[in-house]
């Protein structure tokens, strides 16, 4: 069984100079490695020679987008297995034979992840180990900066990230692969609702290691891809039933964003984000339809899917305090009341 390993590059040959020596080892005859050019300006065609000679560059000519140069990745891929890896995500010895033996052994996952582990403060850390979802959309990395467990078996996981998302050819095709709108970030998020809501599951490969070399930034750019995707997300996936008890938090939540964003200087990104997503609604809702005729599970069963926790440490203090903890969970345990099994 053989994989098709994209790569989306936007001035990403210093990573690919780390990866792609690590990912060649791990592959086999017959596999491939499609790297998706956004419009570089570096040296990518000589790291790509001399690091992974068989390589094949895909070039957008412009950065489309890291979702749309993964859909386009994915659509000249021709193996079995397709492999989403983070240019900055270096396979560690063993991946190769470890990302390909779910499928090889007849899972029951829809897709799965690699366990991703990171350089944090001169030690070995997680940086995530399945990506949690607040009922709000917020999402994070699972486990970031605790240390790497021993022996930790494979498992289920809310969703996955995609630093390393393996899926069947097969499967990407059948759920429409990722929105190219989203541009970058959630993207992940999205594509496990879609699969959560559809009854399937989601796994986590803890023999299946890639270091990635993770930063979490902070630029203004970023939170208005990261909010306007957030309801972006939220508006395709979630079933009515949710939406409806969730409202107030929602609303709650904009308005506790508003005073965020302006004491720390991304209120221009907010509201650009509320612009865009009302500018979007139309095509949103029509996603949303085909998104949730597709919908197999009831709103309570989806909803097991969400957390009120917000334990991420890159949440402020008051946020995970104890008192917000219990709010939430309150909030939480009476939206779940509300919703018929």
């Amino acid at each position: 069984m053989n994989l098709s390993v994209v790569i989306v590059a936007w001035n990403s040959a210093e990573y690919l100079a780390r990866t792609l020596p690590a990912l060649d080892r791990e592959l086999l005859e017959g596999d491939e490695v499609i790297i998706v050019d956004n419009g570089s300006s570096d040296d990518l065609a000589g790291v790509t020679s001399t690091s992974c000679p068989r390589a094949t560059i895909v070039a957008m000519g412009t950065n489309a987008g890291y979702t749309a140069g993964v859909n386009h990745g994915a659509g000249v891929a021709s193996n079995e297995l397709l492999v989403i890896l983070n240019p900055d995500a270096m396979p560690e010895p063993g991946w190769g034979e470890a990302i390909r033996r779910p499928l090889e052994e007849g899972t029951t996952w829809a897709a799965w992840m690699a366990m991703a582990v990171c350089e944090l403060d001169g030690r070995r850390a997680i940086n995530t180990i399945g990506n949690p979802v607040h009922f709000t959309g917020f999402s994070w990395a699972g486990g970031h900066g605790e240390p790497v467990p021993e022996g930790l078996a494979p498992q289920e996981v809310p969703t996955a990230s995609g630093a390393c998302l393996a899926i069947p050819l097969e499967t990407w095709h059948r759920l429409g692969g990722f929105s190219d709108e989203f541009f970058l970030y959630q993207e992940d998020t999205d594509i496990s609702m879609r699969i959560r809501g559809q009854g399937e599951s989601l796994g986590l490969l803890t023999d299946a290691v890639v270091d990635h070399d993770y930063e979490f930034g902070r630029s203004g750019r970023k939170w208005l891809w990261l909010e306007r995707n957030r309801w972006a997300m939220i508006i395709r996936n979630y079933p009515a039933g949710l939406l409806a008890v969730l409202m107030p938090a929602l609303l709650a939540t904009e308005l506790a964003l508003l005073l965020v964003a302006s004491r720390e200087g991304w209120l221009e990104q907010k509201r650009a984000a509320w612009a865009e997503t009302r500018r979007s609604l139309p095509r949103l809702l029509r996603e949303r339809k085909g998104i949730q005729d597709q919908r197999s599970v009831s709103a309570r069963r989806f909803a097991d899917i969400l957390t009120p926790d917000l334990d991420s440490p890159f949440f402020p203090p008051f946020v995970r305090s104890g008192p917000m903890k219990l709010l939430l969970r309150g909030y939480w345990a009476v939206a779940l009341s509300l919703l018929p099994r």
